[in-house]
């Protein structure tokens, strides 16, 4: 059996470009952080205001299995089975605690075949955007 890390090695990664496109959105609509994971622009945002809106399932909360899974297994599992049976899917983490850099179990990128990809990325700062948001507080 595979580990959760030699799983995620294992992965191929696609470009994030490439994942915007199947969605519809253009590279000017994405700030780019890297080769597979961006920002969505404010235009965008606000182009899409007048949209109908999709539907939105939130997992807040749960109490995790042994084995460390919980609330982002839950979501990455739960969106990779809508979009097995046809379903247009976008997952939203939240950047995860200091957990794994604290030597505690949890580094909210999933597990197994349900983890976000690159692992270390997500768990090294991701986009910054938490650090501004803590200093600010």
């Amino acid at each position: 059996m595979l580990s959760d890390i030699e799983i995620a090695q294992q992965a191929k990664m696609l470009k994030i470009t490439d994942v915007a496109a199947k969605l519809g959105i253009g590279e000017e609509d994405i700030e780019m952080y890297g080769r597979y994971k961006a920002k969505l622009s404010m235009d965008l945002i606000r182009r899409l205001e007048d949209k109908p809106a999709g539907k939105l399932v939130l997992v807040t909360a749960i109490t995790p299995t042994p084995a460390g899974e919980g609330k982002s297994t839950t979501t990455v599992g739960l969106a990779q089975g809508l979009a097995k049976i046809d379903k247009s899917v976008i997952v939203a983490l939240r950047e995860p605690s200091l957990g794994p850099c604290m030597g505690i179990k949890g580094g909210a990128a999933g597990g197994g075949y349900s983890q976000v990809v690159p692992m270390e990325d997500i768990n090294l700062h991701f986009t910054g955007d938490f650090h501004a948001i803590t200093s600010a507080h």
